[in-house]
């Protein structure tokens, strides 16, 4: 088993969940007929440029969250049960688990939903539109709705600049290991208490 603590789902589960987002994109694209922005960049690139990203991203959205009367919501309730969810995986699960996000949420809001709406509207709208939908499905308070909503735009503004939706898919992989990482690591960062052993 490779849980650590006690989790209120399953490696199983959770990994089969976030792989299920990626198969709905998957089919949506195959059903839909929409078209992919594959050749943008080389694997060098994705991996430089997903890094770079995932990082700046992360550092970002970090400051922005201290800004008090940017976000009024204190976010200290939901980086504690999000502490204690990812708490309870080992790192290889929660690697998975960010691999599968990366490629899954991806390929469904960026390939599938930016891709199809590219096709029937301009270009600002359809990255608008599909990050707020990517916000509304992260939604557990309205400043994570903002936060969720800000990454979805970067993301979609980078898809659609790179013309490499292996880029958006590395950057979101990556944002989410770095995320996991601080949050475990230096839980204190976010008003998270660790339990006592």
């Amino acid at each position: 088993m490779s849980e650590r603590g006690s989790s209120s789902m399953p490696s199983a589960t959770a990994l089969m969940f976030q792989g299920g987002i990626g198969l709905i994109g998957l089919f949506a694209v195959w059903l839909f007929e929409i078209p992919l922005l594959l050749d943008g960049l080389n694997a060098v690139e994705v991996a430089l440029f997903g890094a770079v990203g995932a990082a700046a991203t992360y550092l970002v959205l970090v400051l922005l969250s201290r800004v008090p009367w940017l976000f009024p919501d204190n976010l200290s309730g939901q980086m504690q049960a999000l502490y204690n969810f990812a708490a309870s995986y080992r790192w290889p699960v929660l690697g998975a688990l960010s691999l599968l996000a990366g490629v899954g949420e991806e390929l469904l809001f960026r390939g599938a939903i930016q891709g199809w709406l590219l096709q029937h509207t301009g270009p600002w709208t359809a990255v608008i539109a599909a990050s707020v939908l990517f916000g509304l499905v992260h939604y557990v308070s309205f400043t994570y709705f903002v936060m969720a909503t800000g990454l979805g735009a970067v993301l979609g503004v980078a898809y659609q600049f790179s013309q490499s939706l292996a880029l958006v898919m590395a950057w979101h992989a990556l944002y989410d290991m770095v995320a996991l990482y601080c949050l475990l690591r230096y839980p204190h960062w976010f008003g998270v208490r660790r339990p006592r052993p």
